[in-house]
């Protein structure tokens, strides 16, 4: 129904015409409200009805009248003649608290994970999948926990970037992994000139410097 709708009766209420000086007039014996709007009109109880005047209930609703003959048009306020279309809320933007969270801790499981990966390298002991692929799981698990929790634009533009830095952890852990399969020998500065683990870090603190609560999105490249 649009604001050009109009209707002779509401639904559920009996309105009460104009009644000439001769007719006999009836106290009212309660008043009628409109849930959101101010003010009040008389109800007046007949024969077990109740009656609510017509130009009170326009000045309540903020409605209009009109006469056609001998019918009354009320004519609803655009508020209330579309009941149906609901008042979107407002859009959410910012990082939320539980994404920002979640995916702070997200990125300390993939943290832990490469720090185990470094200690194993630097110090000559091989990485294998026995303590890899606990790691790994936490990591995959905290991300999509992270995920569930998004709920604003920001929280949902992060997640690419946050599974694309567990891809990238993914990559270095198994490319290690396989070199230990193949007993290919492995240098103890073997990340020091690693593409792969600079671009690892470089997306960490990318994230990091983003992570702040009610902060906006933005792009971080090295994430990509």
């Amino acid at each position: 129904m649009n604001t050009l709708s109009r209707i002779a009766i509401l639904a559920g209420v009996c309105v009460l015409p104009r009644v000439a000086p001769a007719q006999t007039q009836h106290r009212a014996s309660s008043t009628f409200t409109v849930t959101g709007h101010s003010g009040q009109a008389p109800v007046i109880q007949k024969d077990g009805r109740s009656y609510v005047d017509v130009e009170g209930l326009a000045r309540i609703t903020g409605g209009t009248l009109g006469f056609q003959g001998s019918q009354i048009v009320f004519t609803l306020p655009e508020a209330l003649a579309q009941p149906g279309t609901p008042t979107p809320a407002p859009q959410k933007t910012g990082f939320s608290h539980d994404f920002l969270r979640a995916g702070i801790e997200a990125m300390s499981e993939i943290r832990e994970w490469r720090a185990a990966i470094e200690n194993a390298v630097r110090t000559g002991n091989p990485v294998v999948d026995s303590w890899v692929s606990p790691l790994r799981r936490a990591s995959e698990n905290s991300i999509a926990l992270a995920a569930s929790a998004a709920s604003t634009d920001s929280d949902r533009k992060a997640i690419p970037l946050l599974q694309n830095q567990l891809n990238n952890m993914r990559q270095l852990s198994d490319r290690l992994l396989d070199m230990r399969r193949s007993m290919t020998y492995v240098r103890t500065d073997f990340l020091d000139n690693d593409p792969l683990d600079h671009k690892i870090l470089a997306c960490a603190q990318g994230l990091a410097a983003i992570a702040v609560p009610g902060g906006q999105f933005e792009d971080v490249a090295a994430c990509h």
